[in-house]
């Protein structure tokens, strides 16, 4: 199975900006549609926004339109969350996903993810 490292969290200040970066390993990256997720203390995981495995489809929770980011490098098999404008509310433990994919499946963005990372911090102080 793939594995997924997370890195990059940090304390910031409102309105400053971070990136995020997961590395992946084990299984072929380009198999893979990746994904951010968050939770924050007391509440549910929820979805901030996944990418196919192409790079081509994006989708992306309202919580983060218009200020982050997502991207992929599938040569150094590296997923990024580029964040700007951070908000007191975005702070959460920032967690990488992946969900494996069919061959033809293209710009598709799956709803649901498998394999999950350990985890980054971002707290944003206001």
């Amino acid at each position: 199975q793939v594995q997924l490292v997370e890195s990059g969290g940090g304390l910031v200040q409102a309105g400053g900006s971070l990136r995020l970066s997961c590395t992946a390993s084990g299984r072929t990256f380009t198999n893979y549609a990746m994904g951010w997720f968050r939770q924050a203390p007391g509440k549910e995981r929820e979805f901030v926004v996944g990418i196919s495995r192409s790079g081509g489809g994006t989708n992306y929770a309202d919580s983060g339109k218009g200020r982050f980011t997502i991207s992929r490098d599938n040569v150094k098999n590296t997923v990024y969350l580029q964040m700007n404008s951070l908000k007191s509310e975005d702070t959460a433990v920032y967690y990488c996903a992946a969900a494996q994919t069919s061959w033809n499946s293209g710009d598709y963005v799956p709803p649901s993810y498998h394999y999950w990372g350990q985890g980054t911090q971002v707290t944003v102080s206001s």
